[in-house]
């Protein structure tokens, strides 16, 4: 089944003790636009762009927001905000592609380790704000999202993307075990992008929702 597919079961909700992912809405602007300024600097190494720009406004992240949520309703993408689960605080966001979302479709893909893109099911993109860095919820959260998309979305390749230039997030995607699978490069983007994807091994034999331990 097709990720926009009308009958897939699209989850509402992902719950941890320390985070708590939904469907993002307008309603959050103020305080995911809080958690993009603090992380300013790093998103511009996730999105290799000038965004956020120093003048970046709550009302300019309401409309981002709008467009977000209504791909989202429209079953064209989906964004999800992780939240504290004990506060008002916005604590990163978790977007989910098809492979036919229009700027995927503009870039060039290039396979590295033998997997063909056209198997691809799911292509996610996550961010933390900086001052989360250092907890290790970065890890925490990617594992907790490659459970959350075996079992209760029912993919099986699914792979996450970060940019060369964002070493931190590289470092947390190879650690996790996962391989580097595809190269992807965006027209006007400095930057190449690294897609990193279950390794043919542990994705027929992994059982879902427990990633492989580091080391195996």
């Amino acid at each position: 089944m097709l990720l926009t597919d009308p009958a897939r079961d699209v989850p509402a909700r992902l719950r941890a003790d320390e985070f708590l992912l939904r469907p993002i809405t307008v309603a959050d602007a103020p305080r995911d636009h809080e958690a993009v300024m603090e992380s300013r600097r790093e998103l511009r190494l996730w999105e290799q762009s000038s965004w956020p720009e120093e003048t970046f406004t709550v009302e300019q992240n309401a409309e981002d927001l709008a467009d977000l949520e209504r791909r989202h309703l429209e079953r064209r993408a989906f964004t999800y905000t992780v939240l504290d689960p004990h506060g008002p605080a916005c604590l990163g966001c978790v977007y989910i592609f098809p492979t036919t979302a229009t700027f995927l479709t503009r870039a060039a893909v290039t396979a590295v380790s033998g997997a063909e893109w056209a198997a691809v099911e799911a292509v996610v993109y996550f961010w933390i704000r900086t001052s989360q860095a250092s907890s290790g919820l970065e890890a925490r959260l990617l594992s907790s999202l490659r459970g959350w998309l075996a079992d209760d979305w029912s993919l099986s390749r699914t792979v996450f993307v970060t940019n060369e230039q964002f070493a931190r997030q590289v470092r947390v995607l190879q650690t996790a075990g996962l391989q580097l699978q595809f190269e992807l490069r965006e027209p006007g983007k400095a930057g190449t992008y690294l897609v990193y994807g279950e390794t043919v091994h542990d994705a027929e034999h992994t059982p879902r929702g427990r990633p492989p331990r580091v080391g195996h």
